[in-house]
């Protein structure tokens, strides 16, 4: 006749796990305009690293917040937010880049009219790339239009060195530093049209993890 009790006590030991886990907390409204001087170098405190997991794997992405911080600010905002949570990469182009941000990929990940048009609502000015900053592999770099004031919420992966195949009139913001092999995969994705570039399997960002450097280790 012990059962009773027995299954009412483990009842209330999973009941006050339950209530013992913390919720995450809320998510800071989206920005609606780019940040300012001032507010770049706020928004970058302790926003070092990029976390970004995919439904192909994670990778981590060193971010240059002196070289960049109007770009780099953008990034992280919109990634605290939660701006690119299930948007996916809708250009991908073997041996090129692969590129990602358009928001309007969250509910379609197919072919559609204006596909890599989407901003976050705002645009602003390209900062030009910093004199030791190079169109290396694996560098992370803002999208734009072509005009001056372009840069939105898009940004490709370079998937080899594209110095001399890109004018300098991209903004680099980062550098994927932990699993490549992962924008390899992304980079290999069979896609409807070598000139387009979506691929037929969506490469999906999940989420984007803003994180401060490790610290460093104490000396012994």
């Amino acid at each position: 006749m012990r059962t009773a009790p027995l299954l009412i006590g483990l009842a209330l030991a999973a009941s006050l796990v339950a209530c013992s886990t913390p919720s995450p907390p809320p998510k800071p409204d989206c920005p609606t305009a780019a940040p300012t001087s001032t507010g770049a170098q706020q928004i970058l405190t302790d926003a070092d690293r990029a976390a970004v997991k995919t439904n192909k794997g994670e990778f981590g992405v060193e971010l240059y917040g002196s070289a960049a911080p109007i770009a780099t600010a953008n990034f992280v905002a919109l990634a605290r937010c939660g701006f690119y949570d299930g948007i996916s990469f809708h250009r991908v182009l073997a041996g090129f880049i692969i590129q990602a941000g358009d928001p309007n990929t969250r509910q379609n990940h197919g072919d559609f009219e204006g596909l890599g048009g989407g901003t976050p609502g705002y645009r602003f000015e390209i900062e030009p790339p910093a004199n030791n900053l190079n169109y290396d592999q694996y560098v992370v770099v803002m999208a734009n239009a072509g005009r001056p004031d372009s840069n939105g919420s898009q940004f490709f992966i370079d998937l080899a060195d594209l110095n001399g195949r890109l004018q300098r009139s991209y903004t680099i913001f980062g550098k994927v530093v932990e699993g490549t092999d992962v924008v390899d995969k992304i980079g290999a994705l069979p896609v409807n049209d070598p000139q387009v570039g979506l691929p037929l399997d969506p490469a999906i960002i999940e989420s984007i993890i803003i994180q401060a450097a490790p610290s460093a280790s104490p000396s012994s």
